[in-house]
């Protein structure tokens, strides 16, 4: 084991390949077969590729720190890359079950723990990827959490699949293969008793869902019911239609594709409402869009009398338990894709023809920014079900134990039991009123498809027994599917219940996401899954599913609901994560930084450029743990596609690798800690911008070097004697951050120079041209030389910088004999948005050359930051970030280019 009193550094402390690890983690998104997130819902997963890379550079040794093996700044370079080239493969969605590649990075771990590898602990396990991941590479797993929802997807996860590692399937069926690795057996086994489950459950329930009759436009004959939708009702608030009740529904289409348009047209005769299906584009599409919709929220119209629906009459009835539902359509498979027909009385009656003998009657939380379904009449998480939905859900629970009961194996028999209610907790996510259905996708779209419940005024009821989204035996698939690829350990893994403040850590290597001060109560939320899996698994483990419902007061999040007022909830986020913390830096194995995420937002930060109370709070816990942060590495995980329509909402993880302070860490000043700032974050930040960090994660990356050296002080003193907070700490940081890239400035030619502190003050607008002269000789130039750069435009006494778009198409950077720094990177710019990483964008920057394109770059930066700050610019912004997170790509293809320009060869290496 490595020295304990003088640990050598590991790589995360260093340096790791950000872009990489961003890239793969943004990717994980759109992967849905076979990934673990399908294994059943969880709201806030870390990217497995992230926790994978993280845990690798946690536990491997910085080649810097080897000296006698590697002697020269080369030399540790060289290595610093090998390890960086296993961390890219291992990232890689296609690398994660192949065992060359994990292969390679477990014996790297091993090489630096000689005497046995180390135990990695998460306990805010949460969706499990840390222990998943930790397991994946070789190492002893542990995990805990309050939830018990997240702990059974643990479970189910980390724990339960190495029990049978490599078994064959034991249901007395034909085995699919011959040979079986990991979970494979395991995962067919859960399909197979899962279809026997269905199989079972038709017969018991098949006949609440019926075939339907197909018109004869659609083939004819009756075809299976996809999904029934539906639309709340209320009675018309009018007294001349007195007791008649009117649908509130949020729009009328169906279907609308561009080359599919499926709608439903209200029939009024009297005071009774039909509905007719009709297919092709309505005359009035903003109409069909409405439908009785009239303005925001639950204000809709009366479609008989064209009176007012308030959202207050709306809430009065519906918390007088008055609202109704209506039959808008049905959905049917048919032949070449999906139909719908119009209701029919027998198919609205039979939904509700049969009461459940068992409601999950519970009350529901009454948080008001995450559950605003409660403002509409549910109280009880029953109220979330029909009865048709209800009933099913009860039937498919209450048959498992029948369908796994000549399972020999008592220990695999808990197993397929526990996945089974798994998978029926998975339909529930997809059979109930706040679903609803998704028009372009054609599919019933899951409750939780935003971390909220909120009203749904028309719903999707799916059929359990189809072949669409809500059916049972697809939930299924997609959950065997997820167990087939886990990785199986002879060790194994654990997952517990317990609360943060009570583990105890010793020995272990952390790695964790804890919650984040006051983002979503998740406790909260898993009621819905919870009274569900409580009862098909309370039996099975009493112990986890001894509550009614989940624990909620001593979660760890900062709800001014729960405790009484912001400043109480602080005060309890602040003290609880302070004393998690604490454990972790005096228990924790001493050799290893831990690695602490955030879920970082833009929203994070005030229009001053500081961050908010949040993210602060967050950071003065770990300090007052005795932590030392030594590292922030932001970690992307949102779709590229995503990033580059909304760059500035990025959603980043910021990874803090943080070890125990010193013991004998001394007491320093303001002024002190200002001129360390001054002395040691300059070269941080220039290393970022060789690194390419995205100017939107720059201030976020600068945490690390910044706050590195206000933790590993014990106290940093301000002038009234008082110790300085990580507030104000933060803030110390962004001013020097902002100093810095304003002394860049300095380094431009002075025509950009010109143009920056113009664009800072006009934007493209146009000032005076008195102004800019004065700017111009302070610059040593004339508006003149700006104008013949082809900057500025200066006429009438007004000057204004060109737009992009109005810039020559013919420019070429090699025949301008007045080229500036501001001139190339707008002209990259354009291109980029043009092309994106295409050829022609590669070979304007080759033109530029190495010195050019650098400044360009470092003008990118500034400019990003310049336009993040003026709110009328926030698009500006958006393109210098996309441009510089294309960066490492773009130099890679400049530099790959051998063009002959004229006589002679490009060749410059960028």
């Amino acid at each position: 084991m490595t020295s304990t009193n003088n640990p050598k550094k590991k790589l995360i402390e260093v340096a790791i390949p950000l872009e990489a690890i961003n890239k793969a983690s943004a990717r994980e998104k759109s992967i849905r077969h076979g990934h673990p997130s399908t294994l059943h819902l969880w709201w806030a997963r870390r990217p497995l590729a992230a926790c994978r890379a993280v845990l690798f550079a946690q536990l491997v040794d910085d080649p810097a720190s080897h000296p006698e093996q590697f002697p020269t700044d080369e030399a540790v370079e060289e290595e610093r890359q090998r390890l960086f080239r296993i961390i890219e493969d291992l990232v890689e969605w296609e690398n994660s079950t192949k065992d060359e590649v994990l292969g390679r990075a477990r014996a790297e771990i091993r090489k630096n723990f000689p005497d046995g590898l180390p135990s990695v602990y998460d306990p805010f396990s949460g969706g499990g990827s840390i222990p998943l991941e930790a397991l994946r590479l070789g190492l002893p797993s542990e995990g805990s959490d309050l939830n018990p929802v997240a702990v059974m997807i643990g479970k189910a996860m980390i724990e339960l699949p190495s029990q049978f590692k490599d078994q064959k399937p034991a249901h007395p069926g034909k085995p699919e293969r011959l040979h079986y690795r990991g979970a494979e057996g395991l995962a067919e086994d859960i399909l197979w008793y899962a279809r026997a489950l269905s199989d079972k459950a038709w017969e018991k329930i098949g006949h609440l869902y019926p075939q339907v009759a197909l018109p004869k436009k659609d083939g004819g004959g009756e075809g299976t019911v996809l999904a029934w939708l539906w639309a709340r009702t209320v009675a018309s608030p009018n007294p001349a239609v007195r007791g008649a009740h009117v649908p509130l529904i949020s729009n009328y289409w169906l279907c609308n594709k561009p080359k599919k348009s499926v709608w439903v047209k209200p029939v009024v005769s009297g005071t009774d409402i039909s509905f007719e299906v009709h297919n092709g584009k309505p005359d009035d599409e903003d109409a069909v869009a409405a439908g009785t919709k009239a303005g925001r929220g639950a204000n809709f119209r009366c479609f008989l009398t064209g009176d007012a629906i308030t959202a207050d009459y709306v809430k009065a009835e519906g918390m007088a338990g008055r609202m109704g539902w209506r039959l808008l359509a049905i959905v049917v498979e048919g032949k070449g894709g999906r139909r719908y027909v119009a209701p029919t009385k027998e198919h609205e009656a039979l939904a509700f023809s049969e009461k459940p003998d068992w409601r999950p009657e519970y009350p529901l939380s009454q948080h008001p920014q995450y559950m605003s379904v409660t403002n509409y009449g549910p109280t009880n998480i029953s109220d979330l079900f029909m009865d048709r939905q209800t009933i099913a859900l009860n039937t498919f629970m209450g048959l498992i134990p029948e369908v796994v009961r000549d399972i020999p194996d008592s220990a695999y028999r808990k197993v397929m039991l526990s996945y089974l209610v798994l998978g029926v907790s998975r339909l529930a996510n997809r059979q109930s009123t706040s679903t609803f259905w998704h028009t372009s996708r054609e599919n019933v779209e899951q409750v939780f498809a935003m971390q909220a419940l909120p009203m749904r005024w028309d719903t999707a009821e799916g059929n359990p027994f189809s072949s669409s989204s809500g059916n049972f035996i697809g939930q299924v698939e997609y959950l065997a599917k997820a167990v087939a690829a886990l990785p199986c350990s002879d060790q194994g893994g654990v997952e517990r219940q317990m609360d943060a403040q009570n583990v105890d850590f010793s020995g272990f290597v952390i790695s964790t996401d804890p919650p984040y001060y006051d983002n979503v109560p998740y406790a909260d939320l898993s009621d819905f899954f919870y009274v569900w899996l409580r009862k098909g698994l309370a039996g099975t483990y009493p112990d986890l599913f001894s509550t009614m419902l989940v624990p909620k007061q001593e979660e760890l999040v900062a709800d001014y609901k729960r405790h009484g007022g912001k400043d109480e909830a602080d005060s309890f986020f602040l003290e609880g994560m302070t004393t998690v913390m604490r454990n972790m830096a005096t228990q924790g194995r001493p050799d290893v930084p831990a690695a602490i995420y955030y879920a970082f937002r833009q929203g994070e930060v005030d229009e001053s450029g500081f961050s908010v109370k949040g993210w602060a709070t967050f950071l003065q816990a770990i300090v007052d743990a005795g932590y030392s942060i030594g590292a922030t590495w932001p970690v992307r995980t949102e779709l590229v596609g995503n990033l580059k329509k909304n760059k500035n909402a990025l959603a980043t993880s910021v990874v803090m690798a943080c070890r125990p302070r010193a013991a004998d860490a001394e007491t320093i000043s303001r002024v002190e800690f200002i001129r360390a700032l001054r002395r040691e974050l300059p070269a941080a930040l220039k290393e970022m911008h060789r690194a390419s960090i995205a100017p939107v994660d720059i201030p976020q990356a600068s945490i690390g070097p910044g706050i590195a050296i206000f933790s590993r002080y014990a106290s940093v003193i301000e002038r009234d004697d008082n110790p300085m907070s990580v507030k104000t700490a933060l803030q110390i940081i962004n001013e020097e951050l902002d100093q810095y890239l304003s002394s860049q400035e300095g380094d431009f030619d002075p025509e950009t120079r010109f143009a920056v502190t113009w664009f800072t003050q006009h934007g493209y607008e146009k000032g005076v041209f008195g102004d800019a002269d004065n700017l111009a000789r302070a610059r040593g130039i004339s508006v003149d030389d700006v104008r013949h750069a082809g900057i500025v435009e200066s006429s009438a006494g007004r000057v204004r910088i060109y737009k992009r778009e109005e810039l020559d198409e013919e420019w070429d950077p090699e025949t301008d004999r007045h080229l500036t720094v501001w001139e190339c990177c707008q002209y990259l710019v354009r291109q980029h948005q043009l092309d994106g990483l295409s050829h022609d964008t590669a070979l304007l920057l080759k033109k530029f050359g190495s010195d050019k394109a650098e400044a360009v770059k470092d003008l990118a930066y500034v400019l990003y930051e310049i336009s993040d700050k003026r709110r009328q610019d926030r698009q500006e912004a958006t393109a210098y970030n996309a441009l510089v997170t294309d960066w490492t790509e773009l130099t890679r293809q400049a530099a790959a280019i051998h063009d002959t320009v004229g006589d002679r060869q490009i060749k410059l290496d960028i």
